[in-house]
């Protein structure tokens, strides 16, 4: 073991075994202690990294070129980049980086580490390439297409036509987007690969906090950086520990050995909101829960069958008792708060209705047919809540539950009937990142392959509505865009897409009460250099 790591570990040590010895105390004036499962977080590389918690570690190891105001989603902010200007065209963004901000390691931050950072994602094509591939970036275009024509200057040309908007979202939202350190980064490479196996465990930024220690499933440390370009953070420390019990986070924070927990269960959050010490603080995601049938099953390629299973779903019911502290009601395909967001269509249980519409379709007895779905919850709730209405039209629905492999994989693979889960893109507040993820299918083939898309995994085709998104997404007038897409969701309303929202995506994170200026992104890039305790 090398010096650094041994130093590292020591530190991290020391940390958590300060944290043992506070016993029911309270956690350091200094330091923030978070609880939450690190289970899906796997790998610390942008380039390979996925899921929401490994975002909320980049925003507060990296910058960004650009970041989203918390409060108000759809506002672009300066990070890295003073300024930015579109093109006339819409085919090319320019940005100005400031000067004078350097690396943890030392080395000066420049628009080269920028662009190299951006051309590394799409050279080592892993998991985060993907958001690039589907604006036109390839490993072979992207050298030209995103380059530095000096110090402090990126520009970064658009392979195809393509809403800009949609490219500076995904600049302040994905992980794949955060400034390296180039220089730091290549004196960790091995055989050629662009330090990627470093970076799983490993990161070089120039962000308010510095990688100390991370221990997979078991507690990552990070320590202020004072040589932060906007001055050092409030706190010294952030900890966060691996931990997957509820009630062991509830009783943690109750004690007063957490400051932050997210993950808990529906019962521990409703007892903490009772605790004078804590504060509940729901963050909406751009996520939406959602009922899917498989238009390759024959039954469900008939409309009247897909609008019998819309009014057998008991939106009220499900959105009562199941989501709440997970959903909150949505029924469109396009999150909510957006210029382009249509109002609730309003679809209710109705039984009558639904067995009217099978009877027509052939099928007065109604039909057998299973529900696959992750075993935890709300999604388990949700499925026997549908499993429940839809017998009262005579649908004998048998529940499968199973892991995310077990159900997304038969989801990927076109293997289902009908299926609970949650998706959509939502990350970026731009109605072209919910409709390309949940609606847009260009080719319907299997050998399409197209699994990024969940219309091409429930066989969901209409060259009508692609067209329709597709026109939306270049069109440079804002107004007409926006109606562009509410035209869209009308459609797909229409047409009874495969996809059927339910409920949009909440993710509750309860804090003592002494922690301030703590705001959870809806966007996951919740930053933490301005957190401080009040005590």
């Amino acid at each position: 073991m090398n010096p650094t790591t041994l130093l590292r570990q020591c530190a991290l040590a020391l940390a958590l075994s300060a944290l043992g010895a506070a016993g029911q105390a309270k956690t350091p004036d200094d330091q923030l202690i978070i609880g939450f499962s690190m289970n899906n977080l796997l790998s610390l590389d942008p380039a390979a990294a996925t899921g929401n918690d490994v975002v909320e570690l980049a925003a507060n190891l990296y910058d960004y070129l650009i970041e989203l105001d918390p409060q108000a989603i759809s506002k672009m902010q300066p990070g890295l980049a003073e300024s930015w200007k579109v093109s006339a065209d819409g085919r090319s963004i320019t940005l100005v980086l400031r000067k004078g901000v350097k690396f943890q390691s030392g080395n000066p931050l420049t628009a080269d580490d920028a662009a190299w950072s951006l051309q590394r994602v799409l050279k080592l094509n892993l998991a985060m390439a993907s958001p690039w591939k589907s604006y036109g970036f390839t490993a072979q275009n992207v050298d030209k297409a995103v380059r530095a024509t000096d110090a402090t200057t990126l520009v970064i040309d658009l392979p195809e036509p393509t809403d800009p908007k949609m490219v500076l979202y995904t600049l302040a939202t994905s992980v794949s987007a955060v400034v390296l350190d180039r220089k730091k980064v290549l004196e960790n490479e091995k055989n050629g690969d662009m330090g990627a196996a470093w970076l799983t465990t490993h990161a070089a930024g120039s962000g308010p906090f510095s990688l100390a220690e991370w221990r997979a499933k078991d507690a990552l440390l990070m320590n202020r950086f004072d040589g932060y370009w906007r001055g050092p953070a409030k706190l010294k420390r952030v900890i966060m520990r691996h931990m997957t019990e509820s009630q062991s986070l509830r009783l943690m924070l109750e004690r007063g050995d957490l400051d932050v927990a997210s993950g808990m269960s529906v019962p521990d959050i409703e007892s903490m909101k009772k605790n004078a010490e804590a504060v509940v603080s729901p963050v909406r995601r751009g996520t939406l829960y959602y009922v899917a049938v498989s238009m390759k099953d024959p039954k469900f390629a008939d409309k009247r069958v897909r609008l019998a299973i819309r009014n057998l779903i008991d939106y009220d019911g499900i959105n009562t008792t199941v989501m709440p502290n997970y959903g909150v009601l949505q029924q469109r395909p396009v999150q909510m708060g957006l210029p382009a967001s249509l109002p609730s269509p309003g679809y209710k249980l109705d039984v009558a209705a639904a067995k009217k519409l099978l009877t027509e379709a052939g099928f007065p007895n109604g039909f057998k047919t299973t529900i696959r779905v992750l075993a935890d919850p709300p999604f388990i709730n949700i499925a026997t809540s549908l499993q429940a209405t839809l017998v009262k039209a005579g649908i004998e629905a048998s529940v499968l539950s199973g892991t995310g492999n077990q159900v997304y994989g038969a989801m990927r693979e076109r293997n289902f009937e009908i299926l609970v889960g949650r998706g959509g893109g939502g990350v970026e507040p731009h109605p072209h990142s919910s409709l390309r993820a949940l609606v847009y299918n260009p080719d319907n083939s299997d050998a399409a392959k197209l699994t990024n898309f969940q219309g091409w995994r429930t066989s969901f085709f209409s060259p009508e509505l692609n067209q329709l998104i597709e026109k939306a997404e270049v069109e440079r007038d804002e107004a007409k865009q926006t109606a562009q897409y509410q035209e869209a969701q009308k459609l797909y309303d229409t047409q009874v897409g495969a996809i059927q929202p339910i409920s949009q995506m909440v993710d509750t994170v309860v804090l003592r009460k002494d922690v301030r200026n703590y705001f959870g992104h809806p966007s996951a890039t919740t930053r933490l250099r301005e957190v401080y305790k009040q005590r």
